[in-house]
C-alpha cells in the first residue's frame, strides 16, 4: 500500500474522529441493536435494520481511518525545508492575474481538504500546478471557469 500524506493537524483530526467512533458511536449503536432485538421479530423491525446499517457505516469508517493512519506519512509543515519550493503541507499566497484577487491555500491530504479553511487537496488541479514551483512563478491550470493563471507571491511552511 502506498503511503498516504497527512499533515500533523490532519492526522490528529483523524485520531480524534477514530476515538469518538470507538468510544461513543460504536457502543451507542450496539446498545440500539440490543434494544431493537428485544422487540422481537427482526424481519419487520425498522429500528433493528437502521441500527445495523448505522453499525456497518461506523465499522467501515473505523476501518478506513485505521488504514489511513497505519499508512500515513505525517508531515509537519514547521519541519519542512523545501528551499522555498511548494511542497505538500506548504502554504502558498497567490494572485489571480486576471482579477488581481489574492488567495492563500495550504496543500493538504484528500481527507483534510476544506476550501472554507483555505486547505486544498494535493490532488486538486491547482495544487498539482503549484508543486515544485517557487515565489514569482506563474502557474496555469484548468478549473470549471476555464484556464486560470496565478502568480505565486509567497511560499511558507507554517
Amino acid at each position: 500500500m502506498n503511503s498516504i500524506p497527512l499533515t500533523k493537524h490532519g492526522a490528529n483530526l483523524l485520531k480524534k474522529e477514530l476515538n469518538y467512533l470507538k468510544k461513543s458511536e460504536r457502543p451507542s449503536v450496539i446498545s440500539q441493536i440490543s434494544e431493537a432485538r428485544a422487540h422481537g421479530d427482526l424481519s419487520e423491525n425498522t429500528e433493528y435494520s437502521a441500527a445495523k446499517e448505522r453499525q456497518s457505516f461506523i465499522e467501515g469508517r473505523i476501518a478506513d481511518i485505521e488504514n489511513k493512519l497505519n499508512n500515513a506519512l505525517i508531515i509537519d509543515p514547521l519541519n519542512l525545508d523545501a528551499e522555498g519550493r511548494v511542497v505538500f503541507a506548504s502554504t502558498v499566497d497567490l494572485e489571480n492575474l486576471e482579477t488581481n484577487e489574492k488567495v492563500t491555500y495550504q496543500i493538504v491530504g484528500v481527507d483534510e481538504a476544506n476550501i472554507k479553511e483555505s486547505k486544498i487537496s494535493i490532488t486538486s488541479p491547482i495544487a498539482r500546478a503549484l508543486i515544485g514551483k517557487i515565489s514569482g512563478d506563474i502557474i496555469f491550470f484548468k478549473s470549471p471557469l476555464g484556464l486560470q493563471e496565478y502568480k505565486i507571491i509567497k511560499v511558507s511552511y507554517i
